[in-house]
């Protein structure tokens, strides 16, 4: 048990530090909402991943193969994000140029905590290659925990909850910046983000057309059969 939580823990940290759409509007919302804010939209990204590996665990090696080999699934949920970042970038236009500065800052302070938590979720969700990972992870790790329910459970707890302090962390980090988020640069990192957001849409767009990317998890699967 004790070497199943040494073993998650590093990839709990590692995984915090993966650098994607997430990690950037965590820090921003944490930076321009605080720190409540920031954790409810990071709790609502942890139960994505939370079904992710419920699919990954109880779903078939041949259902995440097809899932895998389908460039669809990929373009559409490249497609999502992409819209998701234009929309945003339109309206931060859209807001600058018909809102004065005391407007600006009372619309980005305002929290709706089921807003952030269901953002977090369809952020994480909508990313294919995270179901991918989580996959990967399972029959990497699966068979040195025998398969194990207690000792899953114990790996995904521990690798889950060390990922979730690390945000935490993180969280706090850009908390500190907040007494520099001004109405106007609070409106450049939000532009920044949807842009980044315009970015990632577009490169899990070309993993569906180039799936060059998705080698390793094929070895993998081919290893298993």
């Amino acid at each position: 048990m004790i070497q199943d939580i040494l073993t998650a823990i590093p990839l709990g940290i590692f995984l915090s530090f993966l650098i994607g759409p997430v990690f950037f509007v965590l820090l921003e919302t944490s930076a321009v909402k605080g720190f409540r804010a920031a954790l409810v939209f990071d709790l609502g990204v942890v139960f994505a991943d939370i079904v992710f590996i419920l699919i990954a665990y109880f779903s078939s090696y041949k259902l995440i193969e097809s899932l895998k080999n389908d460039p669809a699934i990929f373009i559409f949920g490249g497609i999502l994000m992409l819209t998701y970042g234009i929309i945003s970038f339109i309206k931060l236009k859209k807001l600058k140029n018909e809102v004065s500065e005391e407007e600006i800052e009372f619309v980005f302070q305002k929290k709706d905590y089921r807003a952030l938590f269901i953002k977090g979720f369809l952020l994480n969700f909508i990313n294919v290659g995270v179901l991918l990972f989580w996959f990967l992870i399972l029959i990497t790790v699966g068979p040195k925990l025998e398969l194990e329910t207690s000792r899953m459970i114990t790996f995904f707890g521990t690798l889950i909850l060390t990922y979730l302090i690390v945000d935490m962390g993180k969280i706090l980090l850009a908390k500190q910046l907040k007494h520099k988020m001004t109405p106007k640069n609070t409106l450049t990192i939000k532009k920044v983000i949807s842009v980044l957001l315009i970015v990632f849409g577009i490169a899990i767009m070309l993993q569906g057309w180039f799936p060059s990317d998705q080698k390793i998890v094929k070895k993998a699967l081919e290893k298993i059969e």
